[in-house]
């Protein structure tokens, strides 16, 4: 895990992903992909697989190799529309297998995985925000890092450490909370003792309620 390197590694805007793939390794011993780097005024600055880069100090990084891994492009199910994918019941929807594994594996409900996919990305693998969030599940490059992901866009990749997060974020706020924490971060919630009054949020948290209360009514 990156835990340790966290308050020395800065995110910045994100940017076009390179096709390079190397391997950083760190002082502390851990092992970090990333898709190219560059070095200016003695600061490292990688660049993340999925779009962004994070500065850090040249002391982290003990060599970059290239990463001649072997990395072939998932199978992806065709990308189904808004409307073609509102006409099938929640768990008949893309990506049910995988869900249902992370859900029995962290403990979440899987109609809760699903409307927080919907509300997220719609369902699309290859969604990304204008805030550099990634994959079906729009994790941010911080959270992706957290959970050691070679490729932030990869479905199987992109569910599993999205639910464990939000697993997390429930087992310490409550669903409502965790869902808020999820969206805007867990220094809002703290700082609100609660759901915090940002429109979009609260938006965001009524909307995968409601998802979730109309789809296990069908």
């Amino acid at each position: 895990m990156f835990v340790g390197f966290m308050a020395v590694l800065f995110y910045v805007s994100p940017a076009v992903a390179p096709t390079s793939f190397e391997l950083a390794y760190l002082s502390d011993g851990s092992v970090m992909p990333i898709a190219g780097h560059r070095i200016e005024d003695g600061t490292f600055i990688l660049e993340l697989r999925g779009g962004g880069e994070v500065f850090c100090d040249q002391s982290l990084i003990e060599r970059i190799e290239l990463d001649l891994t072997p990395r072939p492009s998932p199978e992806l199910p065709p990308e189904m529309t808004p409307s073609e994918n509102s006409g099938l019941r929640m768990l008949e929807r893309p990506y049910g297998s995988l869900i249902q594994v992370a859900a029995e594996r962290y403990g979440v409900d899987a109609y809760l995985i699903h409307a927080l996919i919907e509300a997220e990305s719609g369902y699309r693998p290859t969604a990304q925000s204008h805030r550099g969030a990634m994959g079906l599940m729009q994790l941010m490059p911080s959270i992706a890092m957290e959970y050691e992901l070679s490729d932030p866009y990869d479905p199987k990749q992109n569910i599993d450490a999205g639910t464990q997060h939000l697993s997390r974020l429930i087992d310490k706020y409550g669903i409502t909370e965790g869902l808020a924490a999820y969206n805007a971060g867990e220094g809002s919630v703290q700082k609100f003792n609660g759901v915090p009054p940002f429109p979009e949020t609260m938006r965001y948290v009524d909307k995968v309620m409601t998802l979730v209360g109309v789809n296990q009514s069908d």
